[in-house]
């Protein structure tokens, strides 16, 4: 008996083809369905993400402003909060520090820009360090009768607070063209001694190539005084230890004394006619017992005038700045035409400081009568790496094998 093959109407074999497709195009769906749920996702982590970004740096200002305003004695005040996260920094722009108590008309600290960002060198010695970078630093010490009105930065918790507005280790700092200021508004005239385009750098604070060298951190710093004195300070230290522990040098080339006139009126009640003053400090701290040196000279100095000085209305003055140019006339190195002395002094970690007073007026005498002094490390540390100033470019009718 012959088997026929039964004829499909049209709605079966659509049934039929219908029911072919139907597990194929389930995955499909589901598929989309899937990307669709990743997208929906991905905006929702992009929008917040976005909202995050525009909110970081109101959430910041508020942060530094809460941080800066700790300390009861100062008050912060700042400008725009930046966010480079693509850096991993931020910066602080027009940042102002001043002090609460009194009538202290400049701040204490202020700044164009302040920039904390990580250090990604330090990355390659698998360390996570930051660099602070403050661009046009101004600070202000200000000398007054009242102890309100003295600005000296006593007081302030500085140290964390940077560390409380940075949450890695510093391990370095650069300062580009500051100013550090020495102020007296309450003399009879007001005294504004300072040191401009000062430019600065600390490195390696956090020793994070572990040297095994005790003064593994160094500080440089280089600036004018009174716009053209040139200004030199070098500093190896051991950030680690738990006294302090450093070797600086500072060193001032060829300042105008008649720039300072109002600071020597102020203080020492006489004025310069001319003259050029050299200041060495050297200073050796170790478990913190410090002991070093300073080393004032001055060159072709004129303190009294008899023709300029007897206009003056004050016979006291008079007198005293005669006895002040009396002492240098008789008391320089005449060959020189240089008073100087060298004053040794030591303090220990408690802030007494003597000075050895004898040693002091033999060095007058010595620089007078045996030879002058240079400006110049006078304990053989010129070798020291990070501690070699270059030789003074100063007139000199002595050849350095005669002298100290």
């Amino acid at each position: 008996m012959r088997r026929t093959r039964a004829i499909e109407s049209p709605s079966e074999a659509a049934a039929s083809s219908a029911q072919s497709k139907a597990p194929q195009s389930t995955p499909n769906r589901k598929k989309k369905r899937h990307w669709q749920i990743a997208g929906v996702v991905l905006l929702i982590i992009i929008v917040l993400l976005g909202i995050g970004r525009a909110m970081m740096p109101w959430g910041v200002r508020n942060y530094v402003n809460r941080t800066l305003d700790r300390n009861p004695l100062y008050s912060g005040d700042i400008g725009k909060v930046r966010i480079h996260l693509w850096r991993g920094a931020y910066s602080i722009e027009d940042i102002r520090i001043n002090k609460t108590t009194g009538n202290v008309p400049v701040p204490f600290f202020a700044a164009e820009r302040v920039d904390f960002a990580i250090e990604w060198d330090a990355l390659l010695h698998r360390k996570v360090v930051g660099r602070v970078f403050v661009e046009k630093p101004e600070i202000n010490f200000v000398d007054a009768p009242t102890a309100g009105e003295t600005q000296t930065g006593g007081g302030g918790p500085w140290l964390q607070m940077i560390k409380d507005l940075f949450p890695f280790s510093i391990n370095s700092a650069v300062i580009h063209n500051g100013s550090v200021h020495f102020r007296a508004y309450k003399s009879e005239k007001p005294v504004d001694v300072y040191l401009s385009q000062l430019e600065a750098s600390i490195n390696n604070l956090t020793n994070i190539r572990d040297e095994t060298t005790p003064l593994v951190s160094t500080v440089q710093a280089t600036a004018l005084a009174m716009d053209h004195a040139k200004f030199e300070y070098k500093m190896t230290l051991n950030p680690f230890a738990y006294r302090p522990t450093f070797h600086m040098a500072i060193r001032l080339l060829g300042l105008d004394v008649t720039k300072i006139n109002d600071l020597a009126l102020a203080y020492g009640k006489f004025d310069f006619k001319r003259g050029w003053f050299d200041l060495v400090v050297e200073t050796d701290a170790k478990e913190g017992q410090v002991t070093g040196y300073a080393k004032p000279l001055f060159r072709n100095l004129q303190v009294f005038s008899l023709s300029h000085d007897v206009k003056e209305d004050k016979p006291l003055q008079f007198f005293w700045q005669a006895l002040v140019g009396g002492a240098i006339k008789l008391l320089k190195n005449q060959p020189r035409d240089q008073f100087g002395t060298l004053i040794p002094f030591n303090s220990d970690v408690s802030g007494a400081t003597s000075t050895d007073v004898l040693a002091t007026i033999g060095n007058i005498m010595r620089n007078a009568f045996v030879r002058a002094y240079l400006p110049r490390l006078e304990n053989g540390q010129e070798g020291v790496e990070g501690l070699k100033f270059d030789p003074p470019e100063i007139s000199d009718p002595i050849s350095a094998g005669d002298s100290p």
